[in-house]
This record gives structure tokens, C-alpha cells and sequence, in this order.
């Protein structure tokens, strides 16, 4: 009996260090992103901010690349900049704080709808 229980606990240690080695940082179940957006502003920059600048985006960081009406973008992230001003940026005829971060930068959430 005491075999048994020395065999089983080890066993179970084994187990439970795989499991916490081998879990990713993510589920293995998760569901890739499936959110897209389409652009609404005729033509909009999309926003890459430097590493000196901090990760939220500001109407001053450098365009890296322009979206125009009817793209579709995928987003499932987003970065909300506040200043104690105001809103963060005024883009598409609207005022806003929530920037949608997509492939290359990142773009004021103004200018998207849900596709």
C-alpha cells in the first residue's frame, strides 16, 4: 500500500509540472481574432508610436501607413489614451480616447464600424 501511494504522488507531481511547463500564456483553445472593422473616414493614418513616445498613439506620432473608405481591418485590441485636457484625438468628426491597434499602428476607433 505505501508503494502505491509513493508511486501515485509522484505521478501526480509529474503531471502537474508538465501541465504548468507546457501552458502557454494563452489557451490552446483560444479562438483567433475574429473582429473585423471596416473604415468609415475617407482616408485615415494609421499610427505607429515610437518606442521613446509610450504605447498609445497620439495625433503627433509618425503615419506609417494610410486605410481608406471600405477597407476592412482586423482588431481585437485596443489602446485608450486620456489626457486630463480633454479627449485624445478628434478624427473622423468625432472625439475620442480609444485607439483600435491593427496590423502596423494603430487607428482612432472613430473611424471604424464593425464589418
Amino acid at each position: 500500500m505505501k508503494r502505491l501511494i509513493t508511486t501515485t504522488a509522484l505521478d501526480l507531481s509529474l503531471v502537474g509540472s508538465t501541465l504548468v511547463a507546457a501552458s502557454p500564456a494563452a489557451p490552446v483553445s483560444a479562438k483567433p481574432c475574429s473582429t473585423w472593422w471596416k473604415v468609415t473616414g475617407r482616408k485615415v493614418a494609421v499610427r505607429r508610436p515610437a518606442p521613446t513616445e509610450g504605447p498609445v498613439a497620439t495625433m503627433h506620432t509618425r503615419v506609417d501607413h494610410y486605410l481608406h473608405r471600405g477597407d476592412r481591418v482586423r482588431s481585437c485590441v485596443v489602446a485608450i489614451g486620456r489626457t486630463a485636457s480633454g479627449p485624445a484625438y478628434r478624427a473622423c468628426g468625432r472625439d475620442g480616447h480609444v485607439w483600435r491597434v491593427v496590423r502596423g499602428g494603430q487607428v482612432p476607433q472613430t473611424c471604424l464600424k464593425r464589418a
